[in-house]
């Protein structure tokens, strides 16, 4: 096996966090940890809120943004969700969320590799945005914190400055499910996007995470069986 091989046999949270994951509760270390070969982690669950109170000021950018698959004008509670992680050829992780509301299904998707110890992750379909993240693993949970962003277009990188942070926050919830909390500030008005909610999470077979995903919800039954990535 070459040293490559064995550093993809590592999730990126291990690659950065090394021992220190172990801290974690069981249903955390799960969700973090590596996926087998030929493996796929899917979550579903309930966002108790998501949405951006800004959502009529700046519902332009909101839905330009949807059409990228990052964030979107839609908002509520008690939203279905799916998630869906994967590992790609590289070792990086790429992750979709699915969003089930009344009358709309909205997807974030994202690609996590890891760079000179922190997590690098680029959102949205083309990975337009970059954030760098920072981890921080505790028995109580895992904490990640945005310590940079840029904007990727064309191949080229333009930093933005920082005025914007992202804070994303997992815990135990107990039963087997896990809490999460993500929040997007901005300096001066605060708080400007966030979902936050619980949900349960297990690893299948590649193969079996199409039916896997059309079937966890049954508000999003019929868009995930026309839309899976499978």
């Amino acid at each position: 096996m070459t040293s490559g091989r064995r550093e993809h046999a590592l999730s990126v949270y291990e690659r950065v966090l090394g021992s220190d994951i172990d801290v974690l509760p069981p249903v955390l270390r799960r969700y973090f940890g590596a996926l087998p070969d030929a493996h796929v982690g899917v979550g579903e669950g309930l966002y108790s809120i998501v949405g951006s109170r800004y959502r009529r000021i700046a519902g332009p950018l909101l839905r330009w943004s949807a059409r990228h698959d990052v964030l979107f004008p839609e908002a509520g509670r008690d939203v279905p969700f799916v998630v869906e992680n994967r590992v790609a050829a590289d070792g990086s992780l790429e992750g979709a969320r699915w969003f089930g509301f009344a009358h709309v299904t909205r997807v974030m998707r994202d690609t996590m590799r890891v760079d000179g110890g922190a997590i690098v992750e680029r959102l949205g379909r083309r990975g337009g945005l970059e954030v760098r993240l920072e981890a921080s693993a505790t028995a109580l949970g895992m904490v990640l914190r945005s310590r940079r962003l840029a904007w990727r277009f064309r191949g080229i990188r333009i930093p933005l400055p920082r005025v914007a942070g992202v804070e994303v926050r997992e815990s135990d919830a107990g039963d087997g499910r896990q809490n999460v909390d993500v929040r997007l500030r901005m300096a001066l008005v605060g708080e400007v996007f966030r979902y936050s909610g619980t949900f349960a999470y297990r690893i299948v077979r590649e193969r079996d995470s199409g039916p896997a995903l059309s079937s966890a919800l049954p508000t999003l039954s019929m868009w995930l069986t026309q839309n899976s990535p499978n």
